[in-house]
């Protein structure tokens, strides 16, 4: 009985670890994706900040048309009364919306470059420091840069989980803390900084 009953506690064991091993896998995968979302939220909020933006630009725009003359009144009214008359109109109307275009374009980058995404927030300060840093670390120096922006220190720790999955951070366990450094991609990235550190330097 005992040789039947030793292959069941050891099947029994691997099953354990494999089920604990599997937990621990869903877990980081939930923070992970958990992290993803925040991300998007906070794309789609900037998205969103620069769609009301450009709304107002092109209504600026709309409302500043009519107001040329008296000839945008007649352009208005003419199309309604015979179809040849538009194609003499078009060109009038063409140069406006390419200004337009060209405002919303740059009023777009503008917006979205003074808004990064937390992801590369975040990867920057870990650039930035060469030394390990803490999740809690990480979320002041960002709350205090950006206070503006809502940073709250469980979306950085899984977004830090989530860049280490990634393979763009190293996470080191010292006791009971961890803490992140980033994760150079390629000898090149490697290589930049250093240059600059000893361009700087000299």
């Amino acid at each position: 009985m005992s040789d039947v009953q030793a292959p069941a506690t050891e099947l029994m064991s691997q099953y354990t670890a494999q089920v604990t091993g599997d937990l621990e896998r869903n877990a980081k995968e939930q923070e992970r994706i958990a992290a993803d979302i925040e991300a998007l939220q906070e794309q789609m909020r900037a998205l969103q900040g620069d769609h009301s933006v450009l709304v107002n630009m092109q209504q600026a725009l709309g409302s500043a048309l009519p107001t040329t003359g008296a000839n945008s009144a007649g352009a208005q009214t003419m199309p309604r009364q015979a179809s040849p008359t538009p194609r003499q109109n078009k060109p009038k109307k063409a140069a406006p919306k390419k200004t337009a275009a060209k405002a919303s374009s740059a009023a777009k980058a503008t917006v979205t470059a003074a808004k990064p995404s937390l992801v590369d927030l975040i990867h920057g300060h870990l650039e930035q420091h060469s030394e390990p840093r803490s999740a809690a670390e990480i979320t002041t120096a960002l709350a205090q840069a950006h206070p503006d922006r809502n940073i709250k220190a469980t979306v950085v720790r899984t977004t830090l989980e989530n860049l280490v999955a990634k393979s763009r951070a190293h996470r080191a366990k010292q006791g009971s803390s961890v803490f992140y450094t980033a994760a150079a991609t390629a000898e090149s990235a490697a290589a930049e900084p250093r240059h600059k550190t000893a361009a700087v330097a000299g």
